[in-house]
């Protein structure tokens, strides 16, 4: 199956570091698009972060209060066949 990575948007926040606030979905859980996946903290504001498309949560490759860059993966998402 095909999948996609979940990657960190620019959220317009210069100077402010972004850290990961919680994730919303377990691992292996299935997921709807734009659906909240996962938490994060920026100038205190704290934003979800949508999934693109649904699919399953394969893998998470950040943990929480990890600090982000613009442009890092997240996650893997697999996504069915289109």
């Amino acid at each position: 199956m095909p999948q996609y990575e979940l990657t960190m948007p620019d959220l317009g926040i210069e100077d402010q570091p972004i850290t990961v606030s919680s994730w919303l979905i377990k691992r292996g859980t299935a997921i709807t698009e734009d659906e909240p996946v996962l938490e994060v903290l920026c100038g205190g504001v704290t934003v979800d972060l949508p999934a693109a498309m649904h699919g399953i949560l394969l893998e998470k490759l950040v943990s929480a209060d990890e600090v982000l860059e613009v442009g890092q993966k997240l996650a893997v998402i697999e996504t069915p066949d289109l």
